[in-house]
């Protein structure tokens, strides 16, 4: 009699584990889409370099865009070529700039979660900058460049 309660628990255990095995063998099988970040998560300097480099292009589709995303105007090219893009982060947000023949550019912004763009001057100029606007106040993102590097600039 007290052989069937033990058969129970060991077949319990022995089906926790296989299907645990079945499991795991499944996420391995279908990749990593669905466990976590393809390719894994990436350092700054990963960032910055994958930033940099000119994006892929699909014949026929798209086309050059403006920070925002809109397509921009036929014809229009987008920018002259630059330096190197810089990624910049406040709490309100985050920007990627580049300098240029013309000054400094940014590329893009992104506000974060909770927070609003409420000004942006894109450039090219001596210098640019973006306000985020959200719950915890307003940050200013100001760029500027040192040679061809975009730095962050201090408010005049």
């Amino acid at each position: 009699m007290r052989r069937r309660p033990f058969l129970a628990v060991a077949g319990w255990l022995a089906t926790a584990a296989v299907a645990t095995v079945i499991g795991v063998a499944a996420i391995e099988w279908v990749g990593e889409s669905i466990a976590g970040t393809p390719g894994g998560v990436l350092s700054q300097e990963e960032v910055e370099r994958a930033l940099a480099s000119p994006a892929p292009s699909v014949p026929g589709v798209g086309g050059p865009s403006s920070p925002t995303g809109s397509p921009l105007p036929p014809g229009a090219t987008g920018s002259t070529p630059a330096g190197p893009r810089r990624a910049f982060a406040t709490t309100g947000g985050s920007a990627v700039a580049e300098c240029g023949p013309g000054g400094v550019r940014l590329v893009s912004w992104t506000p974060a979660p909770g927070y609003r763009v409420s000004e942006a001057e894109q450039g090219p100029d001596d210098d640019v900058e973006v306000t985020f606007a959200g719950p915890g106040g307003e940050f200013e993102l100001k760029v500027r460049c040192v040679g061809v590097e975009p730095v962050s600039a201090d408010d005049d």
